[in-house]
């Protein structure tokens, strides 16, 4: 698959919350994940599958998604990297806090599938 069918394929799978779908479409088995902050519960940088999609059932765990609002994909042509910006509203159920949440996230392709995420936000604080 090219960067751009890729690209297109990953962003209608989230737009409608299909990410667990989305990750057994598109991911490599030995995806690179890297979030822009690690957590005590998470660390930033994730490698294969396996652990994304720990990461992922965790976010699902322990958050209650209330609304997901994806822009783009952003692609240049003949790249191997596209970008999408999300927008997020979630509780933490183990607070109760809401909050609302942008982040961009950049996605390098190798091989027909995403061999690397990266996400960046806004700086807290």
């Amino acid at each position: 698959m090219q960067t751009l069918e890729i690209a297109k394929g990953l962003v209608a799978l989230c737009r409608e919350g299909k990410n667990r779908e989305a990750l057994d479409e598109y991911y490599a088995d030995d995806i690179v994940s890297i979030e822009g902050a690690s957590s005590p519960e998470l660390p930033a940088r994730m490698e294969g599958i396996e652990a994304v999609r720990g990461k992922t059932e965790w976010w699902y765990d322990n958050h209650e998604v209330h609304e997901v609002g994806v822009d783009g994909p952003f692609v240049a042509e003949g790249s191997d990297q596209f970008a999408a910006i999300f927008h997020i509203d979630v509780t933490t159920k183990a607070t109760g806090e809401r909050m609302k949440m942008s982040e961009v996230a950049l996605y390098t392709v190798r091989d027909g599938k995403i061999a690397q995420e990266e996400f960046f936000f806004p700086p807290f604080g």
